[in-house]
C-alpha cells in the first residue's frame, strides 16, 4: 500500500495539494476523518478572494466558483468602529471575492481531485506518523467505522488536517512548533441566519471592531444572499474571556436587522490567527493551511491561503521526488517560496493583530473617526504593502489636543515593527541559520510588546 504522497485531511488545502501531484503522474492517497459526503460541510466565514482563483486557475485549472457555489459576490468590506460612528470602506481588485457555500465548494474540490486519479480514504482517523528512522514514512490509522488500526506508507506525507493538526503534534526531533500557544488563537461561533427583509448592501461584507465585546478579535456579518447573512463572533482564546456564543447572542443578534431571523446552521471553531509557524518541514512532511497557521491574522480567512499553501508543497514535492531527497534539506525550499510569497504579509499583519488587541475601543474611536490609516492604505497593508499613517500636521494637532498622541506614537513604531518582521521573512534563512533568524523574529516580537504596554 505504498504511496508517493500520502495527504491528512482533504480540505482546501489537502485537495490542492493531492490533485496538483496527481496531475503530474504521481500516486496520490488523501485521507480524512468525515465520510466523504460530508467533506468541505466546516463551519467557516466562508469568504475567499477572486485573486486565489486568478492564481489557481491559470497553475491547475481551478474553475471559479459556479453558480452553484457561489452564495454573493463581494466588492469590498466595511470595517466598523466600536461606537458605530465610523465606518472605513475598503474596496479594490485586491479585495474583490466571493461568499461560497463551503459544502459545495469542498465536494466540487474532492471529486476533481479523484477524478484526477487521487485514491479517498474516507471516515477514518489519522492517530500518528510512521517513523523510519528520522523520517516520516507513514501514518498510523484507525477507521471509525470498525475502529481497525492500520500502518500505511507514503514516501511523503502532507499534513494538512486543520487546526488539530494531528501529526505535527506529534512530531519528534524536528525544527517545527509542535504547539500553539493559546493566546494566537480565535474561538468563534457563528450563524447563518435567514432575515425577514433585505440587506442594504449585499455586496459588502461587515467587520466590527470592539475589544468589549469581541475581545480580541472581531464581530462580523458577510451577506450569503439579499435575505441571508453569516453571523459570528471571535474572542481570543485566553483565561477569563467570554464564550462567543454568549456574547453574538447578548450583543449582536438583539440588532433590529435580526428581529423575527431564523437559523440555517450554527456551529463553532478555533483559529490560528498569528504568523506561520517556523518551519513547516521535517523529513518526509510538509505541513499545509490551518495546521501550519496559514491564516490571515487580522480576519482569519484561512481558504485561499490554504490552496496556495498546498498548491506550493505539491510542487516542491514533486521536485524532491525527481530528486529522491525527501530530508528536511530537500523540502526546505517550500518554507522559501510560501514565506516570500504568503508567510512575509502574515508576519506583518500579525504584528498588526496585536496592536488592534491592546488598543482600547475609545481610541480605536478616535483613530477611525480622524482617518489616522485611510482606506486605500488600509487596503495595501491587506495587500501585504508597508503601512502607510495619514500624519498630515492637522491630524497630528488634534490628536495632540487630546492628549492622544500616544496612540500616533504607538502606531507608527508598529508600522515599522511590520516592516522589519515583513523584511525578515521575505528572506527566509537556509536550515543552518534558522535558529539565528528566529532570534531577530522573537526580538521584534519582544520589542513590539514593550510598545504596546
Amino acid at each position: 500500500m505504498g504511496y508517493d504522497c500520502i495527504v491528512v485531511g482533504a480540505g482546501t488545502g489537502g485537495t490542492t495539494a493531492a490533485r496538483t501531484l496527481a496531475l503530474k503522474g504521481y500516486k496520490v492517497l488523501i485521507i480524512d476523518r468525515k465520510k466523504k459526503e460530508v467533506v468541505g460541510d466546516k463551519v467557516c466565514g466562508d469568504a475567499i478572494g477572486k485573486h486565489y482563483f486568478d492564481t489557481l486557475n491559470k497553475l491547475i485549472g481551478l474553475r471559479y466558483p459556479t453558480k452553484d457555489e457561489c452564495e454573493a459576490n463581494i466588492d469590498g468590506i466595511d470595517v466598523i468602529s466600536p461606537d458605530k460612528e465610523t465606518i472605513l470602506k475598503i474596496q479594490g481588485e485586491g479585495i474583490k471575492g466571493y461568499m461560497i457555500n463551503r459544502l459545495k465548494f469542498g465536494q466540487r474540490l474532492l471529486n476533481a481531485t479523484i477524478d484526477t486519479g487521487v485514491e479517498f480514504l474516507d471516515n477514518t482517523s489519522v492517530i500518528s506518523p510512521v517513523y523510519e528512522g528520522e523520517y516520516v514514512a507513514g501514518v498510523l490509522t484507525r477507521s471509525l467505522e470498525s475502529g481497525e488500526k492500520k500502518e500505511i506508507r507514503g514516501k511523503v506525507i502532507i499534513d494538512a488536517s486543520g487546526v488539530n493538526a494531528v501529526i505535527r503534534r506529534k512530531l519528534r526531533n524536528s525544527s517545527v512548533e509542535r504547539t500553539v500557544q493559546n493566546e494566537d488563537v480565535i474561538v468563534c461561533f457563528r450563524e447563518i441566519r435567514d432575515l425577514n427583509h433585505e440587506i442594504e448592501d449585499p455586496n459588502f461584507c461587515k467587520i466590527y471592531l470592539t475589544q468589549s465585546i469581541s475581545p480580541g478579535g472581531y464581530v462580523w456579518v458577510f451577506p450569503e444572499s439579499i435575505t441571508r447573512v453569516n453571523v459570528g463572533l471571535g474572542v481570543q482564546n485566553i483565561p477569563n474571556n467570554p464564550h462567543p456564543r454568549k456574547q453574538l447572542y447578548a450583543y449582536v443578534l438583539q440588532d433590529a436587522l435580526f428581529e423575527e431571523s431564523t437559523i440555517v446552521h450554527k456551529g463553532g471553531g478555533f483559529v490560528p490567527t498569528r504568523r506561520p509557524i517556523w518551519s513547516q518541514v521535517t523529513n518526509g512532511l510538509l505541513i499545509v493551511g490551518d495546521a501550519a497557521c496559514q491564516v490571515n491574522p487580522i480576519h482569519g480567512g484561512g481558504i485561499g491561503p490554504s490552496m496556495m499553501g498546498g498548491y506550493l508543497a505539491a510542487t516542491n514535492v514533486d521536485r524532491a521526488l525527481e530528486k529522491g531527497d525527501l530530508s528536511e534539506r530537500g523540502l526546505w525550499e517550500y518554507n522559501i517560496d510560501y514565506m516570500k510569497e504568503y508567510g512575509a504579509k502574515q508576519a506583518g499583519l500579525d504584528i498588526f493583530r496585536l496592536f488592534l488587541q491592546h488598543t482600547p475601543d475609545d481610541e480605536l474611536n478616535y483613530g477611525m473617526k480622524h482617518r489616522l490609516l485611510k482606506e486605500e492604505d488600509i487596503l495595501s497593508a491587506s495587500l501585504g504593502e508597508d503601512l502607510v499613517l495619514n500624519l498630515t500636521e492637522k491630524v497630528k494637532r488634534l490628536f495632540s489636543g487630546i492628549g492622544k498622541l500616544g496612540l500616533i506614537n504607538r502606531l507608527r513604531k508598529i508600522s515599522s515593527k511590520m516592516k522589519e518582521i515583513k523584511g525578515l521573512f521575505q528572506n527566509y534563512p537556509s536550515p543552518e541559520k534558522l535558529e539565528a533568524w528566529k532570534t531577530e523574529v522573537e526580538s521584534i516580537y519582544t520589542e513590539t510588546f514593550e510598545i504596546l504596554k
